[in-house]
């Protein structure tokens, strides 16, 4: 009878534990449908050989250079 009773006090405290979480019955948000950015040209610096995005680098008559400095040091 006592083991009856223990089971009893557990099966109801599991009940109450079970029904007072906190229930979300949104829906999951779809993945975002973001696409990736385009692949962007790299060149190399002619003076130091950093590689940088094409529309960043200062462009000299022997090539593509990093900075400004680096295109002067070039003579270009």
């Amino acid at each position: 009878m006592k083991y009856l009773l223990v089971l009893a006090v557990v099966l109801v405290a599991f009940w109450i534990w079970r029904n007072n979480r906190v229930r979300d019955d949104t829906p999951p948000k779809p993945p975002s449908k973001r696409q990736p950015l385009p692949p962007v040209t790299m060149v190399e610096c002619r003076h130091c050989g950093t590689h940088l995005p094409e529309s960043e680098a200062f462009v000299g008559r022997h090539g593509s250079y990093c900075s400004d400095e680096h295109r002067r040091l070039q003579g270009d």
